[in-house]
């Protein structure tokens, strides 16, 4: 008997990246409000592992109500900031979003600046196994040494590991001495490119160096005139200072170090911005690996129609997106798919 396929065959997945303060949530909303323009329902996924915090609001340009313009987002706003998100987990709970957009007829638009999470979620990509003993062994030594020793440990162990991960971060570090541990390598974590969903079309936003980091700059400056440092005194009250994942979250972590009389509230400041600027170059280098993403110009007025065109196929393209808005996208993605 021929095969009928089902809506989660036939339905594309729109995989929107690129580095911090592109203008991927903008952006996001913009496609799936042109796909309802052309009949074709769409919504997003967050693949930004703090905007699912409840009450971490400014310090993660999370999408306000009318930012989303009605669009339903999925995985924003679930979770306490006492409570631990895992890799592992996040990827259950995407992938869980996906199927059910594409179940009902609505194409889902995947949208974060994490490497990691959206290879996780799209990707063939199994975890290694954990063992609560090995956890704690580097948790110990992590709370007794610091970042720094078991980052130097990592890239004595793992020179690629350590490479990967940043050294102030804690929660990374001890998952991969701790996959090292128990597996022997760290590659568990660096699959090869091959998507475990049908139908992925990426796009990735690109902007010059020297205008990431200026957007940056001026967003954490936005960030602290819109009240930033009370929403962390808050989040503190909450529990934020317990929860393992939330509270190393750039901007959030020096913040709880200024509230602490650590350093001083224009260091925290510096730091925010600094530290951003670096997770934005390396977030960037590794989508960079990725050569099924086709690339756009951050602030193009034209790519929410090449996206949504895209999607749509040919046949909706119309004179309001004419085919050289594209970029070499959707020449790439017929090449690719």
């Amino acid at each position: 008997m021929p095969h009928h396929p089902a809506p989660e065959e036939t339905l594309p997945v729109i995989a929107l990246n690129g580095p911090t303060a592109s203008g991927k949530s903008t952006l996001a909303v913009d496609v799936a409000l042109h796909l309802a323009a052309h009949g074709q329902p769409a919504e997003i996924v967050n693949a930004d592992s703090m905007l699912v915090y409840r009450g971490m609001d400014i310090g993660t340009a999370k999408p306000t109500q009318a930012e989303r313009r009605g669009v339903r987002h999925h995985l924003v706003d679930v979770l306490d900031v006492t409570e631990v998100a895992t890799v592992a987990d996040f990827q259950d709970r995407a992938r869980t979003a996906i199927a059910d957009c594409r179940r009902r007829g609505v194409v889902p638009v995947l949208v974060g600046g994490s490497a990691l999470y959206q290879r996780a979620i799209l990707d063939v990509f199994e975890f290694p196994g954990t063992d609560a003993a090995v956890r704690a062994r580097w948790e110990a030594r992590l709370a007794d040494e610091g970042p720094e020793a078991l980052h130097a440990e990592l890239a004595r162990r793992s020179p690629a590991a350590g490479a990967e991960i940043l050294p102030g971060n804690g929660r990374r570090l001890v998952r991969a001495l701790e996959v090292i541990d128990l597996t022997g390598s760290h590659a568990a974590t660096l699959p090869a490119w091959t998507y475990a969903i049908p139908g992925v079309r990426a796009w990735g936003l690109e902007l010059p160096r020297d205008v990431m980091d200026a957007r940056i700059a001026e967003r954490v400056d936005a960030m602290w005139e819109a009240g930033f440092v009370d929403e962390v005194r808050r989040l503190e009250a909450a529990g934020l200072r317990r929860g393992r994942t939330a509270a190393v979250a750039i901007g959030y972590a020096q913040v709880l170090r200024f509230l602490a009389g650590e350093i001083t509230q224009d260091e925290a400041r510096a730091d925010t911005v600094r530290r951003t600027k670096r997770f934005a170059r390396r977030q960037l280098g590794w989508f960079r690996r990725d050569d099924r993403i086709a690339w756009l110009a951050a602030g193009d007025p034209g790519a929410a129609a090449t996206i949504a065109h895209d999607a749509l196929g040919p046949d909706a393209l119309t004179t309001d997106a004419p085919q050289q808005r594209c970029g070499g996208g959707e020449q790439a993605h017929g090449q690719r798919r």
